[in-house]
């Protein structure tokens, strides 16, 4: 049987990726980010599809505490599922599309 710390780096890097994956509400706010247009209509634009979503609008689409939010979103980025932008006080999220095919390619060639 092979224990986690015998697992080969990407299989290591899938389990993070399963552990951020596996709260619900994370897994609907990457959702909502594949489309930040059509799910974020109050930051419609350039911006949105360039720098992200501000965390204040996740937070109010989510219903969730700031905190909260904030906490989700960075096992978000620690798995590599998204990048943040900070622009003056606020930080803005988007998904890191490279990151998550690459994801898809490593999920193919383990299972």
């Amino acid at each position: 049987m092979t224990t986690r710390a015998e697992a080969p780096p990407e299989v290591e890097q899938l389990l993070d990726v399963f552990k951020a994956l596996a709260n619900p509400v994370r897994l609907r706010i990457l959702g909502w980010l594949r489309d930040p247009e059509k799910n974020f209509l109050e930051q419609r634009g350039a911006m949105v599809v360039d720098e992200g979503v501000c965390v204040t609008h996740i937070q109010e689409k989510a219903g969730l505490a700031q905190s909260t939010v904030s906490a989700y979103m960075a096992s978000l980025q620690r798995a590599g599922l998204v990048r943040a932008t900070r622009l003056g006080k606020w930080t803005h999220y988007r998904r890191d599309e490279e990151r998550i095919a690459r994801i898809v390619e490593v999920l193919g060639h383990s299972l």
